[in-house]
């Protein structure tokens, strides 16, 4: 089975995609998945590749949460993943979003372009990833990091595999030989280093050493999960936060969202035992 991979930078716009018919699968934040079930949409999630390992970072003149008060922290976009993730955060650092700091959507899904936003003064924090960190350092930017969302218990839904219920009927083989190749995939990435650098280095044009390593540690070895299945917990976190302005969300549980037959039945017949085995 042939395959071809399309960059979407937004959740929302993934789910369109889906829904439009031009693409079969996306991977997306679990919000947008529920969302969109939510209003309706013919939604599923059937996988997951975990979650992303969100810092929240900030101007290395901001040394400590309580410095946050008064200032502004730039979001994605109102509805995204990780903007309700920022929230979350905010609250368990006893910050209220409108009174102890301005939350802006910037409408950057990218986080560095939205670090670059906070160096150039635009906004005092943001969320970033571990990534981003290295590339800040590497140019001689001092920053400061407040808080780890894993770290808080703010569990995100960085990228669950969704796709549409009438797929999953009509074509279970073909969705299932794809989250087959998608896990021994990362089970091949996560054992055999060496050829993780060089396709790295050939589909994403990275050079730099360090951010590779920082890359194959952070996702292979880290977020991305051997047994693809969703965090229930952080997707029923999604739910909680659509529900202010989703009322009929209210009451909803995560499983209701998901179709976990395909990754069952790997189980079942031994698939994922069979790779870690090897």
């Amino acid at each position: 089975m042939e395959g071809n991979l399309i960059y979407i930078a937004s959740g929302v716009v993934s789910v369109n995609a889906l829904l439009g018919g031009t693409v079969d699968i996306i991977a997306a934040s679990g919000s947008s998945a529920v969302g969109a079930a939510a209003r309706g949409a013919p939604i599923v999630i059937i996988a997951s590749l975990g979650h992303i390992s969100y810092k929240l970072i900030a101007l290395p003149s901001i040394k400590t949460v309580q410095d946050l008060k008064g200032k502004i922290i730039g979001s994605s976009r109102v509805g995204a993943g990780s903007d309700f993730a920022l929230q979350r955060l905010l609250r368990k650092l006893g910050l209220t979003p409108g009174k102890d700091v301005q939350l802006i959507p910037t409408g950057v899904s990218e986080s560095d372009r939205r670090l670059l936003m906070m160096m150039q003064g635009k906004i005092d924090a943001t969320l970033g990833t571990e990534d981003n960190i290295l590339q800040l350092g590497n140019k001689g930017m001092k920053f400061s990091i407040l808080a780890d969302l894993y770290d808080a218990g703010v569990y995100t839904t960085g990228s669950d595999i969704a796709t549409s219920r009438v797929l999953v009927k009509q074509r279970p083989r073909q969705l299932k030989a794809f989250l087959m190749a998608i896990t021994e995939g990362t089970w091949i990435g996560r054992n055999n280093k060496d050829l993780t650098m060089r396709i790295y280095r050939k589909y994403m044009k990275i050079e730099d050493q360090k951010l590779l390593e920082s890359m194959h540690k952070n996702y292979l070895l880290g977020s991305i999960p051997v047994r693809p299945f969703p965090n229930e917990e952080a997707i029923q976190n999604d739910i909680e936060d659509l529900s202010y302005s989703l009322p009929h969300l209210r009451g909803k549980k995560a499983p209701e969202f998901l179709d976990l037959s395909l990754l069952k039945s790997m189980e079942e017949e031994g698939f994922f035992k069979r790779l870690e085995s090897k």
